[in-house]
């Protein structure tokens, strides 16, 4: 597949229609809480609205980042009117007023039910703040993600063998409390921390370059290269003791290919030469491997397998997004078309199967007969407008500049 100026603006009129009509004017119409204040913590798939339901600070932060990133591109007022909606209430009600840091869920009421410090989830406060910022200047979001930075440094770092713990509790204390969720190991480290603390970092490094922010970027870029990259299969690990010992054989296609681009992105934007070349080459290693591996003859990313093969031959809403940035981002790096079909065909999975047609926004999951699956949110702690909504502008800047 050639990528023609004709086919990429014909793509990117699909993309903006579905970004604008479909994705962020669900979230627009539906997340706002009219009971509760703040956004409303869980939507069905049949659209009822669970106004007791907890509200968790990724699903917060992920609405700031989103309102916040299309605004920044759009400057349109209902964006920023929801990314300002979304800033109060973070501010308001996750913040933790005496041992800094933000909860990481609160009852439908806006008080704290888990107060411990997910990394994780500060780390997605530093990507919301630092776009916020982005989009609108406000300073004081800036010092909020640099205080989380600092936060993160002083309590998550492992000083001996680097990286950052899972979870600590609500005084930045040790806590055995670690996993994100019950699907989750509760081990010392994961992948998935560490590539949101990448992604958390890269965003805050476009706006506040400092030194300090400079050493942890690249430590963490050179921690992912060496210890949570299986150079040989360009599949992640997932989960590793304090000493980085692997404590799992699965394989998470959606993560790999999501990682590929984050890792590159992370590393163009630190700017040393030497170690972007040698990313680069990781990049597409995962890229490739999730290629040859992890796609289906309709385009569509199967969720987890193992050594064995698949084991879970469902396909989430949020790889597929993931996928159509990371095989076109290999294919900016590359030129090798392969990549761009595979983009493409990604994209068209998407509107063939996870559209919800009806109800709009994206199904959570299909099955991989193209069935959606039951019982899975609209909108929930994970159901989020960040997966699909930042696929959608990262392709827009990609294909238009």
């Amino acid at each position: 597949m050639t990528m023609t100026e004709l086919s990429k603006m014909q793509w990117a009129d699909e993309i903006r229609r579905e970004l604008s009509d479909n994705i962020l004017g669900f979230w627009l119409q539906h997340a706002p809480d009219p009971v509760n204040g703040g956004f409303i913590g869980e939507i069905s798939q049949e659209m009822a609205r669970v106004y007791d339901a907890e509200k968790s600070l990724v699903l917060n932060t992920r609405i700031l980042w989103t309102f916040s990133a299309a605004y920044r591109q759009f400057n349109s007022g209902s964006y920023l009117e929801m990314a300002e909606s979304a800033y109060s209430y973070i501010k308001n009600h996750f913040v933790d007023p005496r041992n800094g840091g933000m909860y990481w869920m609160l009852d439908a009421a806006g008080k704290p039910s888990s107060d411990k410090k997910q990394v994780y989830g500060q780390a997605f406060g530093i990507y919301a703040l630092s776009e916020y910022y982005r989009a609108t200047g406000n300073l004081q979001a800036l010092d909020e993600a640099i205080e989380l930075f600092r936060l993160i440094e002083r309590h998550g770092r492992d000083p001996i063998h680097l990286g950052y713990i899972e979870a600590l509790a609500a005084d930045w204390s040790a806590t055995d409390e670690l996993s994100l969720s019950n699907k989750d190991l509760n081990e010392k480290k994961s992948m998935n921390t560490h590539l949101h603390v990448l992604e958390g970092y890269t965003n805050l490094y476009r706006v506040w370059p400092s030194d300090e922010l400079k050493h942890a970027l690249r430590e963490l870029i050179e921690i992912t290269v060496e210890h949570i990259v299986d150079r040989e299969t360009g599949h992640f690990k997932l989960f590793f003791d304090e000493q980085w010992t692997n404590k799992s054989d699965h394989i998470s296609y959606g993560h790999d290919i999501e990682g590929s681009w984050l890792l590159h992105e992370a590393a163009e934007v630190l700017g040393d030469q030497e170690l972007l070349a040698e990313v680069k080459l990781v990049a597409i290693k995962m890229a490739e491997a999730t290629l040859l591996e992890g796609v289906d003859p309709d385009g569509g990313i199967p969720n987890e397998a193992n050594h064995k093969g698949l084991i879970d031959t469902n396909k989430d809403w949020w790889p597929q997004a993931e996928a159509v940035v990371g095989f076109y981002n290999a294919y900016q790096l590359t030129g090798d078309s392969r990549y761009a079909a595979a983009a493409y065909h990604s994209w068209h999975f998407i509107q063939s199967y996870l559209i919800d047609r009806t109800n709009g926004e994206w199904y959570w999951s299909v099955t991989r007969e193209g069935q959606p699956t039951v019982d899975h949110p609209k909108v929930g702690a994970w159901k989020c407008p960040y997966h699909n909504g930042r696929a959608c502008l990262e392709m827009l800047e990609r294909l238009e500049h």
